[in-house]
């Protein structure tokens, strides 16, 4: 828990933020070593002056992390760090150079996924837009079970995301723009603890960080970078999930949205991307599975039965059966000196088996 109370403070200093904090971690290793490093050792690193220096031994800070690891540890949250093997693969990207130092995270969703799908849009959902979200996720869960769904548990089309995952059996996790105190907004509580048990809740905020509004578009960076792609359900001109969408293009992500109608104000956001071809048109997931390229994995045919024959008889039969394509009743009478009456009972018994087929004029096939 040592290597967490310094990771935990790093994210506290006053003056270091995501990209500052990563220079520091490749120069001297990790984040214990950032705080135990001389002042005059961490000014040679650039952007760090005399007054981030002088925060790094700040007594506040680390006060600050003790409280912080003191939460994580009772409420049983996970942390991890920019350089954990557990930390989102897709963050860690070259082009997310602000991807959070530390998140915090609370569930059981697999962060690292073979596909992750981020669904936003609009907090004024029409009907429109609700079909839409319970049809897309319906068709992707049909084909990838595993997929894992990001929203961030706003009104609207977020919320619905999650609903709908959750109603498919598919693990879905929330980004929020506050700490692992609260959930806001406080109405889907509900739908996140269910979801605690099918996904999760995560962060890069600290408790007791309120719901701001510049808080909401930086986590939307982490909604854009931790997923393979980013859908727009529906959006007005302006709004989140355009912000989310611009993001995720800036992180070489695909994104892409449903249209709507040119006189529907909540699909003027989507036709314009779309036009502007900042986002892929779909509308609907073979669209969208088809332009990831993703290839849908059949299940095994089933393994043929072997059958072993034990009888003389029977034995018999398939020898005759290997040597030639189609035979007739009356020349495997002839050929393995078995009566008409045994024989018919036996091939019966074969048929059944699905080894072989009757075909007209009392002759037989192998299956």
């Amino acid at each position: 828990m040592q290597q967490h109370f310094y990771q935990i403070a790093l994210t506290m200093v006053d003056g270091i933020g995501d990209t500052l904090g990563r220079r520091l971690i490749d120069a001297f290793g990790d984040a214990e070593s950032v705080f135990k490093a001389k002042p005059s050792e961490v000014q040679r690193i650039s952007g760090i002056g005399d007054t981030i220096a002088a925060n790094l031994h700040s007594a506040d800070v680390l006060k600050r992390a003790e409280k912080e690891l003191e939460f994580i540890e009772k409420k049983q949250i996970r942390c991890y760090f920019i350089s954990d093997p557990e930390y989102p693969n897709r963050l860690k990207r070259e082009e997310c150079k602000d991807s959070p130092l530390l998140i915090y995270m609370k569930g059981n969703a697999n962060l690292r996924a073979e596909r992750i799908v981020s669904i936003v849009g609009t907090r004024n959902m029409t009907d429109y837009g609700r079909e839409l979200t319970e049809r897309f996720v319906g068709e992707l869960a049909k084909r990838f079970p595993d997929l894992l769904i990001v929203s961030g548990l706003a009104y609207g089309v977020d919320i619905h995301a999650h609903r709908c995952a959750l109603s498919h059996k598919l693990p879905t996790v929330a980004v929020l723009a506050h700490g692992l105190d609260r959930i806001y907004p406080s109405v889907h509580r509900q739908t996140a603890v269910e979801m605690l048990e099918h996904g999760g809740v995560l962060t890069d905020f600290p408790s007791a960080t309120t719901p701001d509004k510049p808080n909401f578009i930086k986590r939307n960076r982490i909604i854009a970078g931790i997923s393979d792609a980013t859908v727009i359900i529906e959006s007005a001109n302006k709004g989140g999930a355009l912000i989310t969408a611009d993001i995720a293009g800036s992180y070489s992500r695909d994104v892409f949205a449903f249209p709507g109608r040119t006189t529907d104000v909540r699909s003027q956001g989507c036709n314009r991307i779309i036009k502007q071809n900042r986002a892929g048109l779909i509308t609907c997931a073979d669209d969208f599975i088809s332009a990831m390229m993703w290839t849908i994995e059949q299940a095994p045919p089933p393994a043929q039965k072997k059958l072993v024959f034990t009888d003389d008889e029977t034995g018999k039969i398939m020898k005759v059966f290997s040597e030639k394509s189609e035979v007739s009743i009356n020349e495997l009478s002839a050929e393995t000196c078995i009566s008409i009456a045994l024989l018919t009972e036996l091939l019966f018994n074969l048929e059944m088996e699905g080894v072989i087929e009757a075909r007209a004029g009392n002759t037989y096939r192998l299956a």
